[in-house]
């Protein structure tokens, strides 16, 4: 393609709300152009790009037995009802009425529509397995979105689905899909660590996040470097330490003023925060959950949500702990009425902790739980911290930012039982499919390869996602001679079958040398006066710090040769 004829203008500045790289780069390198907050068109650059990511990602999904189907972004609600999804997911669901009246959806995710497809093709064990895949446009209307490509309104993703006869067959179908998962993100030049999270609105009983590794993520990781273990924040659980084994002591109140946090009190009363109970009140629907932790820990929200069953939860407000008996700053679960009393595992088995008296300005020496106060649900609900004991080995936990890249889930019977997805066992008795779904968002993986590879200059696109293999540069091209050597040599690669972005425009060779930069390009070929003068071509990889000079009688097979190097 001629630089001439591209489609899309490349920005000297980054854009105003272009915080991270990829952002910046992408915008400026015309790949992709924002239509509202969230939303973003792919110029010819970018579609390119995103072709060959969704090349090698049907290449992977083919090569475990996947059959590629193109379900519909406008599904009807009562789908969704069934599931019992249009209940539990907030306003990122867009719902509206057509023109009939009747409720729809646009999907954010399509396990409804393959879950109703796959009793239309399978009704038999003897079908089983089948995984089913698309590559198929998404709305989610995120309340905040951010960081370019990163988290957005409108997006592509690739979402394979998996339907067995049992839970033992899914378990042996599974790690085929995460092998490819892990190839996929290989030949993407990124490395995407899998670690155990949590299921969110998915459901089902598994779920791998494969993440990348980078300060832009919203997301933290817990990783074992001695015994390889890794989670989502959200789900890491740790060694909780044991506590000291004492008999239980009296209750005493203690006066506390100005002591309404956990550093304070522990100041005031010369004691560790680990012998202290904090107490957090959130509000779930319409449930007020009181939940305590110990003292030198913070609470999880998603396992808290997970234990009593809420799709997510908000702080509550002073107007709503009312009449609870709860004295924010001082609280404990003690004399609290109306509410839903959540006890991290760890505080149930800590005896004589200091808590809140729900009096200001007051706190109870040694209270303990089943003696002074019970619990409605006793679990983990505690969020693991940087140095934190591994569960595996014991060793010190290390927390990292990252990037979900992919995510897959064992969903069971989940969707299928809702549904009505069944099939016949070699009894003939009519059995529940068991399900497993796998995503991949195509524009947040470009995203995170253009945050892993770019330097201060532009992108630097790894040969199997790059646009074009060469950037060929024309100067001095009101001369002749160097024109037609140029198109010779554009016309040779063209030849060839090899991709080359010819830049003939009348442009300086700063202009055109830094345009090349920005687009990441992984060679760039320059015909000048100057080259022709020895009957050469200048050659420079992206990665390169100098360039080399090559006979331009034969270049195109030289370009050749070096582009097949450079990809082994």
């Amino acid at each position: 393609m001629r630089r001439s004829e591209l489609f899309g203008d490349m920005l000297r500045q980054a854009p105003a709300d272009a915080e991270i790289a990829s952002h910046q780069f992408l915008v400026r390198g015309g790949y992709i152009q924002p239509l509202a907050a969230g939303i973003y068109s792919f110029l010819p650059l970018g579609q390119r790009v995103k072709q060959r990511v969704e090349r090698i990602l049907r290449e992977e999904m083919d090569g475990v037995g996947g059959q590629e189907v193109s379900l519909p972004l406008m599904q009807p609600a009562e789908l969704w009802q069934r599931s019992g999804r249009w209940y539990t997911v907030g306003p990122e669901l867009v719902r509206f009425q057509d023109r009939s009246g009747k409720d729809m959806v646009l999907a954010m995710t399509h396990e409804e529509a393959l879950t109703d497809l796959l009793p239309r093709g399978v009704q038999s064990y003897r079908q089983l397995p089948r995984m089913l895949y698309q590559i198929q446009t998404k709305i989610r209307d995120e309340p905040r979105a951010r960081g370019g490509l990163i988290r957005v309104r409108e997006f592509t993703m690739k979402d394979a689905y998996s339907a067995h006869a049992t839970v033992e067959d899914l378990d042996r179908f599974y790690p085929r899909v995460y092998d490819a998962y892990l190839r996929i993100f290989s030949r993407c030049g990124i490395e995407a660590i899998p670690v155990e999270a949590d299921p969110g609105m998915m459901g089902g009983s598994s779920t791998y996040e494969f993440m990348f590794l980078s300060e832009i993520g919203e997301d933290v990781l817990a990783r074992c470097d001695a015994c390889g273990y890794a989670a989502n924040r959200e789900a890491a659980t740790f060694a909780k330490p044991a506590p000291s084994s004492e008999a239980m002591k009296p209750v005493q109140e203690v006066a506390t003023p100005e002591a309404e946090s956990i550093a304070a009190l522990a100041a005031l009363l010369d004691v560790p925060p680990a012998r202290t109970a904090k107490a957090v009140f959130f509000m779930a629907g319409d449930r007020l959950i009181f939940a305590v932790v110990r003292g030198d820990m913070e609470i999880n929200e998603t396992k808290l949500a997970n234990v009593v069953g809420a799709p997510s939860l908000r702080p509550a407000r002073a107007e709503e702990l009312a009449g609870t008996g709860i004295v924010p700053g001082y609280a404990s679960p003690i004399g609290v009425t109306g509410a839903v009393i959540v006890v991290d595992d760890l505080v149930a088995r800590s005896p004589n902790l200091v808590a809140g008296a729900n009096r200001t300005g007051f706190h109870l020496l040694n209270t303990n739980l089943g003696r002074d106060y019970s619990a409605d649900i006793v679990a983990d609900i505690a969020s693991v911290y940087e140095g934190a004991p591994c569960p595996r080995c014991g060793m010190g936990l290390r927390l990292a930012r990252a990037v979900e890249v992919g995510h897959t889930f064992k969903l069971g019977t989940r969707y299928s039982t809702a549904l009505g997805a069944r099939y016949l066992d070699a009894e003939g008795q009519t059995r529940e499919l068991v399900m497993a779904s796998y995503g991949i968002g195509v524009g947040r993986l470009i995203a995170c390869v253009a945050e892993a590879h770019h330097d201060e200059r532009g992108l630097i696109w790894p040969a199997a996602l790059a646009p074009f293999a060469v950037y060929l540069v024309g100067l001095d091209l009101t001369d002749d001679v160097v024109r037609a050597a140029a198109e010779r040599v554009y016309a040779d690669l063209k030849e060839l079958r090899i991709e080359v972005l010819y830049d003939d425009r009348d442009e300086r060779a700063g202009v055109k040398f830094n345009d090349a930069d920005l687009l990441g390009i992984p060679l760039r070929a320059t015909v000048s006066r100057r080259t022709l003068r020895d009957a050469t071509l200048e050659v420079k990889a992206r990665t390169a710090d100098e360039a080399r000079h090559v006979p331009l009688a034969g270049a195109a097979d030289e370009i050749a040769r070096l582009l097949g190097d450079s990809s082994r």
